[in-house]
């Protein structure tokens, strides 16, 4: 009971730090960020509010300027749904759509270097 309250604590402080200090997303021109959005639909992110690591992949999200679906996994369908269809509960993870096929990725790095190498550039 008490570490769950000391873990919950720090990473409320966590949430509080990286929105005190979040960096100004990359600036695109208005068809490049248009087929960036399209591209970031097909994309959710089944994520815990307070994890560090989903803090750190929210963070590149956010300086990407990527307008991906973020999924509270902590309670209710979505967590239902990582369970089931990903097969771990475990946050992050992001659920690729390429056409019929999803991908469920978890691992805050692998995430991080996925979305960089599919929307940096763009």
């Amino acid at each position: 009971m008490i570490l769950k309250l000391v873990r919950e604590g720090l990473g409320r402080l966590i949430v509080f730090g990286d929105q005190m200090t979040r960096t100004t997303p990359i600036v695109r021109d208005s068809e490049a960020q248009q087929k960036v959005d399209e591209e970031s639909n097909k994309l959710s992110l089944y994520q815990f509010y307070a994890c560090p690591f989903c803090v750190k992949v929210r963070r590149e999200i956010a300086r990407l300027g990527l307008n991906i679906e973020l999924r509270d996994a902590q309670t209710g369908p979505f967590r239902d749904e990582l369970l089931s269809e990903g097969g771990q509960l475990m946050a992050p993870c992001l659920r690729i759509e390429d056409g019929e096929s999803v991908q469920w990725m978890y691992e805050s790095s692998d995430i991080i270097l996925y979305l960089q190498g599919r929307f940096e550039a763009a």
